[in-house]
């Protein structure tokens, strides 16, 4: 994994932020695919953190399925918050705003019932950091639901760059197993984890870079070109990306990685564990508050 450069990804979210809703057509299928696994996992949340909130689209849902819940929003782009603002009442809201990374929620420990987070962790570096913080803020049997992109995510991208160049142009995605076992590394039980493919269909290769740019999802590695791409390297790689031509579309595949964990009862009962690699569709699981 390359390092991502975290200012970086702020200010291209900060930029995006004004046109994101009208254009962010997949984060709006994965939020929404992730908001409907909540009807298999039984729970009555007083307080919810949504890691990653974005313009809060996600925040709002929640606070509409879980009516007594406040919702504190948490996003690494000032722009994206007060988008979100914006859209909220101003008065007896439950909606609440916190510009932060997460990989340092500061949220004091032991006091989230729900974290919810769809398509934030592949902005992260060190996912034992951030897991390690979401079983920190979480209360005893809290649940953490979450969705992010895997390796396989714009894969024909990045396939017709490496036929230009050796440069990174396409951001690395962390492995669905690397996932789980960080998740069990930071202490949470009864993981989860699947996977989900998704393509989307462009009519040409500028458009499908011009939708990753417009929703703030570009290239934010250290190790990226430092300088402009120049026109004889864009040529050749759209030129390779039409081998993968179908018909009178071009593909863009995204791998969607989702899974759930809960916060141990007590911390001494934390354990090492094992990770459950199967469709979220066919479990049920409840835990009880004790």
């Amino acid at each position: 994994m390359n390092e991502l450069d975290k200012y970086k990804i702020a200010y291209s979210f900060d930029r995006a932020a004004s046109a994101y809703e009208k254009n962010a057509v997949l984060q709006k299928t994965v939020a929404e695919r992730l908001l409907s696994r909540l009807d298999l996992l039984t729970v009555k949340p007083k307080w919810i953190a949504d890691i990653g909130s974005g313009t809060g689209t996600t925040s709002r849902a929640l606070a509409g399925r879980y009516k007594s819940a406040r919702v504190a929003q948490i996003d690494l782009s000032p722009l994206m918050l007060l988008q979100s603002r914006s859209k909220s009442r101003i008065f007896f809201s439950r909606q609440y705003y916190c510009c932060a990374d997460a990989e340092n929620i500061p949220l004091a420990a032991r006091k989230i019932d729900l974290v919810f987070s769809s398509l934030t962790y592949q902005w992260c570096n060190d996912t034992d950091r951030a897991f390690a913080e979401v079983k920190r803020v979480l209360r005893p049997n809290g649940l953490f639901l979450f969705a992010t992109l895997g390796p396989d995510t714009l894969r024909e991208l990045r396939t017709s760059w490496a036929a230009v160049d050796d440069d990174t142009h396409v951001n690395t995605f962390f492995d669905m197993h690397d996932i789980g076992d960080a998740l069990v590394r930071a202490g949470l039980e009864s993981v989860v984890m699947d996977v989900e493919i998704i393509t989307l269909n462009y009519p040409d290769c500028l458009s499908l870079m011009r939708d990753i740019k417009i929703v703030g999802a570009h290239n934010t590695n250290q190790a990226r070109p430092k300088t402009l791409t120049g026109k004889r390297k864009m040529q050749l790689m759209i030129a390779a990306y039409e081998k993968f031509r179908r018909g009178s579309v071009l593909p863009a595949t995204y791998e969607i990685v989702y899974g759930h964990a809960w916060a141990p009862t007590s911390d001494q009962n934390t354990k090492q564990g094992t990770v459950a690699y199967v469709p979220l569709e066919s479990l049920r699981k409840t835990r009880d508050r004790k």
